[in-house]
């Protein structure tokens, strides 16, 4: 590794990627790519569970220069998924860039030099003159705060941590947790565990998945100039129409409430577990999940559903909230991920020894999600307030990307050493993005969900449609910035 890189990035999932290969692009090549695991992918590296795959449509959920007409399905598994971010890698030359193994774990900029000192986990450190951040919010596996948790003698492990090693086939399995990762292997398991015991603290909605499979004949004519670019664009535009309940008014959401109870009502005939099933807060409140084949999964007779919640974990069983034990075998957390925290929890430490805990004391933050006020030259990809309920974070990602690129140039242009948003543009800002998250169906529709921090504010999801995003990005304005020389 050069002792000193121009660039550092952290991180190689879609971010990471999709950064590095517009720097080659725009003819910046004295970078690096750091990944703490030994491959590339992230989030679709890491999670390997049962029937992991997207819930976005795979011609959206991929970068728009780098089409693929040969999807196997409107939501392409894992694996596929991995090997089209593998294919990137190869056909763009990241390779030379890539350091495997390495884990940052500190970043001090140096206000003198006008540097960062990027550290490692071995001990070791270089400088770097601009650091962007890649790290992604789905990583850090979130486990419940459960007395007795480590006292289970059985296997436990989390979705993205998937022990495959464990043979599930006819053990008696607690999974606990209800979200994105659990609706798609539960019914990858229901069939091979003595029992289920499914323990849901909140009810997702569900819509019903159009997935299918692409036949040989469909993907040839996508490899027809033009096709797979309109079909993807279509998928864009439909995706669109969803932001109007949460970027215009909750109550817009009533199509898709309607369309999710329907689709509740015809798989779910026990009027008992659909009781438990129908969620009471607005749709789109937390994230709304697609499946065609969980709700059936919970109608079996080897599985129940339990709402009670978790009380306590001993050796060999679960103890719910009525006090009710339930031996098993196996417990797998469908837990989700710590979002915010993961972002707060970083080791920075910015301009005038102050650390990013400091400048986020209030609550986590930045300019349009990238750039936050005292940390020169440091560039967050989908941080605070640009993830999304309805579309694909790909498409945000790529948005950040050039805006990052043009930060770049303005530095080349004017010969200055690193860029610092203004706080007057970051508050003028942020307090614009508060006033329309407030009163939008993620603090108003009656739930709690990981897009809320401790204190119950949004810090996670961009209020509007991707194409505003888009276009507020299109061109960073210089005047938002302190060129520092």
């Amino acid at each position: 590794m050069s002792a000193r890189p121009g660039i550092t990035i952290i991180g190689s999932g879609f971010a990471g990627l999709g950064m590095a290969i517009k720097l080659k692009e725009a003819g910046y090549h004295d970078f690096v790519i750091l990944e703490k695991a030994g491959e590339i992918g992230g989030t679709w590296r890491d999670n390997t569970y049962p029937g992991c795959a997207c819930d976005v449509p795979s011609h959206m959920y991929s970068f728009s220069f780098e089409l693929n007409p040969g999807w196997s399905r409107m939501f392409s598994p894992q694996a596929e998924i991995w090997e089209y971010m593998r294919a990137c890698v190869d056909k763009y030359g990241l390779a030379p860039h890539l350091r495997f193994g390495t884990e940052v774990v500190g970043l001090e900029y140096d206000d003198a030099a006008r540097d960062w000192k990027v550290s490692l986990a071995g001990g070791e450190s270089f400088t770097t003159n601009a650091v962007v951040s890649g790290i992604g919010a789905l990583h850090v596996p979130s486990f419940p705060a459960v007395p007795g948790r480590e006292s289970f003698r059985g296997p436990a492990f989390h979705s993205a941590e998937w022990d495959h090693s464990v043979d599930l086939t006819g053990k008696r399995v607690a999974v606990i947790g209800t979200g994105a990762s659990a609706v798609q292997f539960v019914p990858r398991i229901a069939g091979r565990v003595a029992r289920l015991h499914l323990f849901q603290r909140t009810p997702p909605w569900i819509q019903p998945k159009p997935d299918f499979p692409f036949s040989a004949r469909t993907r040839r004519l996508l490899r027809v100039p033009g096709a797979a670019r309109t079909l993807r664009n279509a998928i864009y535009w439909v995706l669109e129409t969803r932001a109007l309940g949460f970027a215009v008014d909750p109550r817009l959401m009533k199509v898709h409430q309607a369309m999710a109870l329907r689709h509740l009502a015809a798989q779910v005939p026990d009027p008992a577990l659909r009781a438990k099933l129908t969620p009471d807060y607005t749709i789109g409140c937390k994230r709304i999940l697609i499946s065609n084949d969980y709700y059936p999964a919970l109608c079996r007779d080897n599985v129940e559903v339990v709402t009670d919640g978790v009380r306590e974990i001993r050796e060999t069983s679960i103890v719910d909230a009525t006090g009710r034990e339930t031996e098993v075998d196996v417990i797998i957390y469908g837990t989700g991920f710590k979002v915010t925290d993961a972002l707060g929890e970083q080791r920075i430490v910015g301009r005038n020894g102050r650390k990013i805990q400091e400048a986020w004391q209030d609550g986590i933050e930045a300019y349009y999600g990238v750039t936050t006020t005292g940390f020169p030259n440091l560039f967050f990809l989908l941080g605070p307030n640009t993830g999304l309920g309805h579309n694909s974070v790909v498409f945000m990602i790529e948005a950040q990307v050039r805006y990052v690129i043009d930060c770049l140039r303005l530095l080349s242009r004017t010969g200055a050493r690193a860029l610092d948003v203004r706080p007057e543009a970051q508050r003028a800002y942020n307090d614009r993005l508060r006033d329309r998250l407030d009163r939008l169906v993620w603090n108003e529709g009656g739930c709690r969900s990981w897009y809320l921090d401790e204190h119950g504010v949004n810090r996670t999801t961009w209020p509007g449609f991707t194409f505003e995003y888009w276009a507020r990005t299109r061109k960073m304005k210089p005047g938002a910035y302190e060129l520092i020389r």
